[in-house]
């Protein structure tokens, strides 16, 4: 094939292209991404689901926020920097999105239910927002979730029966209207890293 043969063939082939873009047969082709500054695990088999109980005894699921951005936190009353800066943060992504902010789902699952009572994490989230729901659940549901998030957790005894601490991931998973797994944040990513991603999810979901 001659240079001018192959000019012509790829001429061909982008007019093509543009053609089936234009007719609507590449639905690809008028498809827009979303970047994210987060980490992008669109398409993730993993932590697909929260089966734990709220802090005011309800049963809950991801699917219970269609419609909604959710953002999953995984950490304890009794931490003493990492878990309130994160939620402190999310509380600031919800004001930020002002008139949207009732599409914003924050949920903080406890990594110690031993001494996180309903009561104490019905106040810890309306010390940050009262719409921010708390999950808990048994040692072995506790397990079994954080086996599907891939998070780490071990309690760290103190000088008391009662005073020790947890280790754990610390990162926030962001999930869309549809309630698939898409962004994970790392701890320290900061208030408007999360609110971008946040307001890139509401807005590919109008």
């Amino acid at each position: 094939m001659t240079s001018m043969q192959k000019r012509n063939a790829l001429h061909l082939i982008a007019a093509g292209a543009l053609s089936l873009c234009a007719t609507g047969l590449l639905g690809a082709c008028s498809e827009k991404k979303a970047e994210f500054r987060g980490v992008d695990v669109t398409g993730a088999e993993y932590a697909r689901d929260i089966p734990l109980t709220d802090h005011n005894g309800q049963p809950r699921h991801i699917k219970d926020f269609a419609g909604k951005v959710v953002v999953v936190f995984f950490g304890y009353t009794q931490c003493p920097d990492v878990c309130p800066t994160s939620m402190s943060e999310l509380a600031e992504v919800k004001r930020s999105l002002g008139a949207d902010g009732d599409k914003l789902q924050g949920i903080f699952v406890t990594v110690d239910p031993e001494r996180d009572t309903p009561e104490m994490l019905k106040g810890y989230m309306a010390s940050f927002d009262p719409s921010f729901i708390a999950l808990r659940g048994t040692p072995e549901q506790l397990v079994a979730v954080a086996k599907d998030f891939k998070i780490y957790f071990k309690r760290v005894d103190g000088q008391t029966p009662t005073s020790y601490t947890m280790d754990h991931s610390a990162g926030s998973y962001v999930y869309d209207t549809k309630g698939r797994l898409r962004v994970y944040h790392r701890y320290g990513a900061g208030a408007q890293s999360l609110a971008a991603d946040v307001r890139a999810l509401l807005d590919e979901g109008r």
